[in-house]
């Protein structure tokens, strides 16, 4: 026989107050998220027919300040490099240099000389050829021209899903091959004279105006099978 408390009486439970905090329970952890893959950034090259450039932007009456054009595809469309094809004329090597400096890769094309005293050098095979020997190196191109010759590259590019943009010089002439592209394709350098046109700059009172530092006034140059002409920084 058990005892019981003294006083007959049964123990009751104690009271638990409301107040009190219901017992810790254990932490879950969380499952990490996965860390998201950063986006590879997408690799551009332009390739510049700097002849059709040059002479399509002076049709329209003004010069095109070749460093502005550099930022500007650099800013509009992430170009990383710049093959720039061009003649070469042995006078026009501070122009090279000057477009050296402005961030372009400069290629160049022999250039023949007549007894007339024109000057002929055609750069359309090499930059079809560089634009090939790179294409597994880019993700896009940007081409700059408005010559119907390269409707092949341009037709093949768009195929691979490489061509970022053509970027005609001047949008009132250019190769009708070319207008067969979707619009979404093309852009144009005359719509962007208040960005692009080369500003002559003034010079101080105090310099003088004979040997004016490179970059105040554009180059002088022999413009390939034709009389010179300038063409600006």
């Amino acid at each position: 026989m058990q005892d019981q408390p003294s006083g007959g009486a049964t123990p009751q439970p104690l009271p638990i107050s409301p107040n009190l905090p219901s017992p810790a329970q254990p932490k879950t952890r969380q499952p990490r998220q996965p860390r998201q893959p950063r986006q590879k950034k997408e690799v551009v090259y332009a390739f510049i027919d700097s002849q059709n450039l040059n002479l399509s932007i002076q049709a329209l009456g003004w010069h095109l300040d070749f460093a502005r054009f550099r930022v500007y595809l650099r800013e509009k469309y992430n170009v990383q490099k710049a093959y720039i094809f061009i003649g070469f004329i042995d006078e026009n090597n501070e122009l090279y240099e000057s477009l050296r400096e402005a961030g372009y890769i400069l290629v160049f094309k022999q250039t023949l000389t007549y007894k007339d005293g024109t000057t002929k050098g055609n750069v359309d095979a090499e930059l079809v050829l560089h634009a090939m020997i790179h294409l597994n190196t880019y993700d896009k191109a940007v081409i700059v021209t408005g010559d119907g010759d390269f409707y092949c590259l341009i037709e093949y590019l768009i195929q691979k899903d490489k061509l970022s943009k053509v970027i005609v010089p001047n949008q009132h002439r250019y190769s009708a091959l070319l207008k067969r592209f979707d619009s979404n394709y093309l852009a144009f350098v005359s719509d962007l004279k208040g960005k692009l046109a080369y500003k002559r700059k003034e010079p101080r009172a105090d310099q003088p105006t004979e040997g004016a530092l490179r970059g105040d006034y554009p180059h002088t140059i022999k413009r390939v099978g034709e009389e010179s002409t300038t063409f600006g920084e």
